[in-house]
């Protein structure tokens, strides 16, 4: 499979997710993609984070780290964005914000599948992360996700992330689908409420589109949830439809492609 194609992981959990971020839908059965979905501020940082990781000169520099999500979340500045981040992303001269909000996890994916180790994974993922997201419970978050994506594209086993996940998350042994369907919303945008429960929905499938549709059906932050935990799957599965990827690859304007298709 295409580097691209890994790549382009999150913004397909992210543009199959935002018709349902604040319409969940708690069911299986639905259309992947229709014109109403759209990428959405995960697929923007997500690029940002890749145009870190490829093209960065300094990268323990904070003002060029922080450079990055700027530049594109500027380019792109009504896709969804925190409450904070939306202001933090038109400062002069912006700092850390301690927050520990879900968006460090949507965006991380491309340092999980780029860095050549698990200590560079670790090193890179906070090293981006920290610029906005410095609370503790921020870095875990993206850190756990990047260590799930590299054990998993260098085919870790299901027990094995399991062990990973729980080492980060142990309230994963205690969550249920059906308890999650009923009772999981959205408005629970931090990562100790949304990296476990999207951990655990890539866990009990079976494929990477059975992800994707299990992570829809319980509902929350579903673009994000599907952001964090389709690259997970894509990583493990190693298998995913041709069309799904050019139809949403047809929802992104040109320099994200040439962007993407960089890493080949």
């Amino acid at each position: 499979m295409k580097r691209e194609t890994y790549i382009l992981s999150a913004v397909i959990g992210d543009v199959v997710g935002s018709r349902f971020e604040f319409n969940n839908i708690k069911t299986k059965d639905f259309e992947l993609v229709t014109d109403e979905s759209t990428f959405t501020d995960d697929t923007v940082l997500t690029m940002a984070v890749l145009d870190w990781c490829i093209n960065s000169k300094h990268p323990y520099n904070y003002s060029e780290r922080a450079s990055y999500l700027q530049k594109w979340a500027r380019k792109y500045p009504n896709s969804g964005y925190g409450g904070t981040f939306i202001h933090w992303k038109d400062l002069d001269n912006p700092k850390p914000y301690n927050s520990c909000g879900n968006g460090s996890a949507m965006r991380i994916s491309p340092v999980g599948f780029l860095q050549s180790n698990e200590e560079d994974v670790i090193k890179y993922s906070k090293l981006i992360t920290e610029v906005t997201h410095n609370h503790p419970e921020g870095i875990k978050g993206a850190e756990c996700t990047a260590r799930m994506i590299f054990k998993a594209l260098n085919n870790a086993s299901k027990d094995e992330l399991y062990s990973l996940a729980i080492s980060y998350y142990p309230e994963i042994k205690n969550l249920n689908y059906e308890d999650l369907k009923r009772n999981y919303v959205h408005g629970l945008e931090i990562c100790q409420l949304t990296v476990p429960q999207a951990i655990y929905c890539f866990l009990i499938s079976d494929s990477f589109i059975d992800t994707l549709r299990t992570t829809i059906s319980i509902g929350g932050d579903s673009d994000t949830l599907a952001a964090i935990n389709c690259p997970i799957a894509l990583a493990y599965y190693k298998e995913i439809e041709q069309d799904l990827v050019d139809r949403v690859k047809a929802k992104l304007p040109d320099e994200m492609i040439l962007l993407i298709e960089s890493v080949n």
